[in-house]
């Protein structure tokens, strides 16, 4: 219980039985979630969606905070044991507003799953000045994990899950300049240095919460076709990465490569529910697996010991609550 996953020491697969091919619906098989509760982040779109269907059909009660509440209702129509409420990443009180709204039902949180993210945009800031990846697909993760606090711990046993991605390769946390102040700023070095801020941040979660029967997990789905994340992108950054040809379409080999969305929610669902993590936590997963480090040079499977290291990780807990006034205290 007191085993920590500082430097990747824990970073080895545990035999789950599933694959990089496997599903959703593979994962959940035999697994009941009636009584419990489950708040999902982006869950009206893409692996979102599929998550938030998958935990509802095993009996949860999913909570899908949404910014755009209309397109929210009318993809999840149709679902049961589901609510939605109002919420804005990129807004620090829109969130507190979704918390108030959450911890006066009174009912604890099992799950909470930071799946929402963005990608491939223009530099831009939020309300305190963050640069928008960061602010989305860290900062609100964290300020919101901490607001939600009390309903995880009194739930008795819960699961805090990090949506990070294999792009977290791209780049380190730039403690010196995070919000690109003073170096140009490069979109996917942007996106790389907010996933290496996710994991960083379960393994600092972990490390504290496992004491109140809370672990937290980081995850990379997988590269996945059909969903909304390279919406901002250009025709030219995607020809410049070789995904496409010259009118847009997708390479063959490039599309034979990619997760459907089924396939792209099934680690997600494994953290969230597998018997096999009961024991751990602060690990990165992939493939419906324990991810192992990565040491070889560029992009790889794996994950970077960099992402999983301690002091970073208690670096950044530190300056997350000096630069967003949000008191994360156990």
């Amino acid at each position: 219980m007191r085993q920590n996953n500082d430097m990747g020491a824990l970073q080895k697969p545990v035999n789950s039985g599933f694959s990089a091919a496997s599903m959703a619906a593979d994962v959940i098989k035999n697994i009941d979630l009636t009584g419990k509760i489950a708040v999902v982040t982006g869950g009206s779109t893409g692996i979102g969606l599929e998550t938030v269907k998958t935990l509802a059909g095993a009996g949860a009660t999913v909570i899908v905070p949404a910014r755009d509440m209309r397109k929210a209702a009318r993809n999840l129509s149709g679902i049961g044991n589901v609510e939605l409420a109002e919420m804005d990443l990129m807004q620090p009180a829109s969130i507190d507003d979704f918390v108030d709204y959450f911890l006066a039902s009174g009912r604890p949180l099992h799950l909470l799953i930071n799946n929402a993210g963005i990608m491939w945009v223009p530099l831009r800031y939020d309300t305190r000045g963050i640069e928008s990846q960061l602010a989305t697909n860290y900062v609100a993760q964290f300020q919101l994990t901490a607001k939600l606090w009390p309903a995880l711990k009194r739930a008795g046993g819960a699961r805090v899950i990090n949506v990070s991605s294999q792009g977290h390769q791209f780049g380190d946390f730039d403690f010196e300049d995070p919000n690109f102040a003073h170096r140009p700023y490069e979109t996917l070095q942007a996106y790389g240095q907010s996933k290496t801020a996710s994991n960083l941040f379960a393994l600092a979660l972990d490390n504290r919460a496992k004491y109140y029967g809370v672990r937290a997990y980081s995850l990379h789905p997988g590269s996945i076709g059909g969903t909304e994340l390279g919406r901002e992108a250009s025709l030219e950054t995607f020809q410049k990465m070789g995904l496409v040809d010259e009118r847009g379409n997708l390479l063959p080999e490039v599309a034979a490569s990619l997760k459907t969305i089924p396939q792209g929610a099934a680690t997600t669902v494994w953290c969230a529910t597998s018997p096999l993590l009961d024991q751990i936590g602060g690990v990165y997963c992939e493939d419906v697996e324990v991810a192992e480090l990565s040491v070889e040079k560029g992009t790889s499977k794996g994950v970077k010991a960099y992402s999983v290291d301690g002091e970073s990780a208690e670096r950044l807990w530190d300056w997350t609550e000096k630069v967003t006034g949000v008191s994360f205290t156990l």
